[in-house]
């Protein structure tokens, strides 16, 4: 049975209605994203709001002496991260910290836990922020926090519905690979009567990301789909997918083959020896992941 695009989106609005407990960002969160956001906020500012969060404050610290960004030294203040770091790596720690807490518990089922896909996405988002910066499109922070995005319409369908996202799995068949047997999309529509990608860009939608964000968790299986003028995070977020799954197969649910659409490549313009060289250096990178998402 067909499913239209309204009936998805009453779908969606009644799953982001059911689950408002996960559907509102932490205040903190919410406060650092609106300074963040706002051009005549300061670094003293950002300083006040994270102070109110001993646990944010650490992660911060965290990351920032982590080999991720390579400083120099042991950065001891907050005020001197946020200098180095900027205020938008900053927001982007904080929202990270924020998401981190949909992905707890264990395994759903056999060969499927919500940790799986959290450090999927990690991975994603650290290889999304390396294709953009090897592409020089000057928007690496809105990068890493897309590909950290992309995929978390699951944890929508989780926290909607728990049985019917086993059904969904089950379903879908991962043989000992971790590859499906059976297109999980097409498996969603007719079990919840929308995707991931519906139930994510719902949620960004909600805590009123940037549209950028929507069109990345609603068009990342198929970038080209997309509006014209908003495909190159899609593509992007598409191609990184692929590509931390060849590199790292502990979850790929969604994915029935790892080939990357050569008009994907096309789009934004990377050729196949880019793409190859990227593909060299992303080993090395995800190790350094976990120091940011872990």
């Amino acid at each position: 049975m067909s499913t239209t695009v309204e009936q998805r989106e009453r779908v969606v609005a009644s799953a982001i209605r059911e689950i408002s407990h996960i559907a509102t960002l932490p205040e903190v969160t919410v406060k650092i994203i609106e300074l963040v956001e706002n051009p005549s906020s300061s670094a003293q500012q950002l300083h006040e709001v994270i102070s109110q969060d001993p646990a944010l404050c650490s992660r911060i610290l965290k990351v920032v002496n982590s080999s991720f960004y390579g400083l120099p030294g042991q950065i001891g203040s907050i005020n001197r991260a946020i200098v180095l770091l900027g205020l938008n790596a900053v927001k982007n720690i904080a929202i990270a910290a924020s998401l981190a807490k949909l992905y707890r518990g264990g395994e759903l089922c056999p060969g499927f836990a919500a940790r799986d896909v959290w450090n999927h996405s990690g991975a994603v988002a650290v290889a999304t922020k390396l294709i953009a910066d090897t592409l020089k499109i000057g928007m690496p922070d809105e990068a890493f926090l897309a590909g950290l995005m992309h995929d978390i319409g699951i944890m929508v369908e989780l926290q909607f519905d728990r049985a019917k996202l086993i059904d969904v799995i089950q379903e879908v068949g991962l043989d000992s690979s971790g590859a499906p047997c059976n297109n999980m999309l097409d498996v969603e529509l007719a079990t919840f009567g929308a995707t991931h990608q519906d139930f994510g860009a719902g949620l960004c939608e909600k805590w009123k990301f940037p549209a950028s964000f929507s069109m990345v968790t609603r068009f990342h299986h198929s970038p080209l789909n997309a509006p014209s003028d908003s495909r190159v995070l899609p593509c992007v977020v598409y191609i990184a997918d692929r590509l931390v799954a060849r590199a790292d197969k502990a979850y790929r649910a969604d994915l029935m083959d790892l080939e990357i659409n050569p008009e994907v490549l096309k789009a934004i313009n990377l050729s196949a020896e880019k793409l190859a060289e990227i593909e060299s250096r992303l080993e090395a990178e995800l190790a350094e992941a976990n120091q940011i998402l872990g």
